[in-house]
């Protein structure tokens, strides 16, 4: 299934990034940062990172596919979202885009509802966008706020939902999954995990 290979393919850059020396991982993590907000193969610096371990049915023929578009989104938005983080990974499995964003809206609430919180218009002004340059665009907003906290996010997942959220029929099922991970109590969660598990 493409989507298991698209959450195949950030974890494997992930990964590759995690291992490298400190001086180039760092090179490398700028040189994609300058890639937020471009389209996939905009800037030929990137395309190792984009397609050197993509499987060819992922890759596009004309233009950026599909895997493309959501691969390149996610790996450049960690880059962003590493930033100035040195011996801790902006990476976190199971820390799904609303469970993120639920986090950021308390933290930053100031003694109010996290649900009257700004997050929670740019998070739905990011739900409804409906293309990938206006997607990129509000979670690139979001990325910055989650960093300015201290909150890391699951990109291979993120990865995985934005492949979804470009199909008609899919679209509506990653808003939903995250609504429910916004507005699942927290210790809800935790009894979920444990079942899975």
């Amino acid at each position: 299934m493409k989507t298991n290979e698209v959450k195949a393919c950030v974890i494997r850059q992930l990964r590759r990034l995690q291992v490298l020396p400190e001086p180039q991982r760092r090179a490398e993590l700028a040189e994609l940062r300058r890639g937020v907000g471009r389209q996939p193969g905009d800037l030929p610096a990137l395309w190792g990172a984009l397609l050197a371990d993509m499987p060819e049915q992922l890759q596009g023929s004309n233009g950026p596919s599909k895997a493309e578009w959501a691969v390149y989104t996610a790996l450049t938005l960690f880059a962003l979202h590493q930033q100035g983080e040195a011996g801790v990974s902006m990476n976190q499995p199971g820390r799904t885009l609303g469970g993120a964003v639920r986090q950021l809206a308390e933290k930053t609430a100031a003694g109010q509802d996290w649900t009257e919180s700004s997050v929670l218009r740019r998070f739905n002004a990011l739900a409804t966008a409906d293309s990938m340059p206006e997607v990129s665009h509000h979670l690139r907003g979001m990325i910055q706020l989650l960093r300015r906290e201290g909150i890391p996010l699951d990109y291979p997942q993120l990865a995985e939902d934005l492949y979804q959220y470009q199909f008609v029929d899919g679209a509506p099922n990653v808003r939903l999954r995250w609504g429910r991970d916004l507005y699942a109590s927290p210790t809800e969660k935790t009894k979920e995990n444990e079942k899975e598990n």
